[in-house]
């Protein structure tokens, strides 16, 4: 896809010409509504239980919707992303909050870990926009499918709390790896996070939740914003998209989510270890098998 410079005018014009576009959204019947609501809900709950974003729920989610919608077929699953991550920025900062009383967020590590998250999500978020959605949707899957069956069958004794100081190259690196799934797969990148601080630093499961979850923050925010300069001048474009952010969704699901989001986190302090491990795991094997086999069925 053609990508021009950006010029302070054209930005300014072209946000003039967005919101003046009449509603052409189909999709936002009361049933449609309904569903992403619904579906908000569960991204909210999941974020705050398992310290993810949300996105493995809203992702596709939108990219059926936005079919459906009659969204341009190329850039569907862009859109998708981008706009997943502009909800999981209010979810994840809800579900860091709860988390943060629980005193399961270690605000140093936390300030290393988003600085490597954002070299990460602008590394991340111009490869996918290079790839076509079945790769990226058959990636993803495997991702999934992977880390889930490592923690599930090769389960590591967890320490019960942390000990020594992490190295901040470490931190770094795992900021990277989270920051660069997050807008490669427009998700909250806690899926790749989590497992990372829990088999390769060695935290506690409920540290690593707490700690993904204000990551989360830093990474859907960076990757939103360049999911809307990398597609802002994209022709096309459905009304009410700001670049591959579809405005007047996440504004339908942001609120939900970011309700939902503490739930999730009153959930997890009351769920062992072992049994949230455990769950977090499964939860990865099947959505990374559903995401993989998607590209054929």
């Amino acid at each position: 896809m053609k990508k021009a410079g950006f010029s302070p005018a054209f930005f300014v014009s072209s946000a003039v010409a967005f919101f003046a576009k009449l509603p052409d959204m189909e999709f936002l019947s009361p049933q449609f509504i309904g569903l992403f609501l619904l579906v908000g809900a569960l991204a909210g709950i999941l974020a705050g239980l398992f310290g993810i974003g949300g996105g493995v729920v809203l992702v596709p989610l939108f990219i059926w919707a936005f079919s459906i919608a009659g969204f341009p077929p190329d850039l569907i699953v862009h859109i998708a992303f981008g706009t997943s991550l502009a909800i999981i920025i209010p979810t994840a900062f809800s579900a860091a909050l709860g988390h943060r009383k629980r005193g399961n967020v270690k605000s140093p590590q936390v300030i290393i870990l988003a600085a490597g998250s954002l070299l990460g999500a602008a590394l991340g978020a111009y490869l996918a926009t290079t790839l076509s959605g079945d790769v990226l949707k058959a990636l993803f899957g495997l991702m999934l499918l992977g880390v889930g069956l490592k923690l599930f069958l090769f389960h590591p004794r967890l320490p019960p709390e942390e000990t020594g100081k992490i190295p901040a190259r470490k931190l770094l690196a795992v900021g990277f790896i989270g920051g660069g799934f997050s807008a490669f797969f427009g998700i909250g990148g806690g899926v790749i996070t989590v497992p990372l601080l829990v088999i390769a630093l060695r935290q506690p499961i409920h540290l690593a939740v707490g700690n993904s979850s204000a990551l989360i923050v830093v990474s859907a925010l960076a990757g939103t914003i360049f999911y809307v300069l990398l597609g802002f001048q994209v022709p096309h474009l459905p009304s009410y998209c700001l670049g591959y952010v579809n405005v007047v969704v996440a504004t339908l699901v942001a609120p939900v989510s970011m309700v939902c989001a503490r739930l999730g986190v009153r959930l997890a302090t009351r769920i062992r270890n072992d049994k949230l491990m455990y769950g977090f795991a499964v939860f990865l094997i099947l959505i990374g098998l559903r995401m993989f086999f998607s590209l054929w069925f």
